[in-house]
């Protein structure tokens, strides 16, 4: 079950938007970031992106084909204004060769696993091995557990994948799509760990 529908969307609404009027596309405080989600089928991906980007939450949506492509932006309060462009990817094995062709180039990557399946957690472990080979240099890598509000049925303990993401210099956050919980805190750690342009 994924959060997304087939048809690519395009996206400028939601929370902590800017309006592109009040700033000037000049502004060396301005970064546009290529963004990917990475993970298996049926963790959230899509699930996170539509809250992120719309403040909605679909139980119902169809699961990703390929990929979809949303933008959102995020004011920082140093003044920072990040326009992130998000590539969901599609989790089914028979896309995985396709995402080399969304992760490439991408400024910042999001491996995310359900915290009730354990072979998600393994999934989110190849997709970072794949990363760490074929990524950007300097890519920011965050490790996502989404599905935190269903902790009663937690399978892969925050122990576990904290000690894995600090072994592979990412930050690790547990989320819920479905509740909001920590949603936007993921996209505002992620810009502030983006590197920013030197004023020229």
């Amino acid at each position: 079950m994924g959060c997304s529908s087939s048809v690519p969307a395009r996206s400028t609404g939601g929370l902590n938007t800017v309006s592109n009027d009040t700033s000037s596309a000049t502004d060396s405080k301005d970064l546009r970031a290529k963004l990917v989600l990475l993970g298996d089928s049926g963790v959230g991906k899509s699930c996170i992106v539509l809250r992120f980007v719309r403040g909605q939450f679909d139980p119902t949506s169809k699961v990703t084909v390929g990929a979809s492509f949303l933008s959102q932006t995020l004011a920082l309060e140093d003044s920072t204004i990040v326009k992130f462009e998000i590539w969901d990817t599609a989790g089914q094995e028979r896309y995985a060769a396709l995402a080399p062709l969304y992760y490439r180039g991408a400024a910042a990557a999001i491996v995310v696993y359900d915290i009730t399946s354990p072979e998600s957690f393994s999934k989110a472990q190849y997709w970072v091995k794949e990363l760490q080979k074929h990524g950007s240099p300097g890519i920011v890598m965050v490790l996502v557990g989404n599905k935190a509000d269903l902790h009663e049925n937690r399978s892969v303990s925050s122990q576990d994948a904290q000690e894995y993401a600090e072994k592979n210099n990412m930050f690790f956050i547990e989320t819920s799509a479905k509740t909001a919980d920590n949603i936007n805190q993921l996209f505002e750690e992620i810009a502030k760990r983006l590197p920013r342009p030197t004023p020229s």
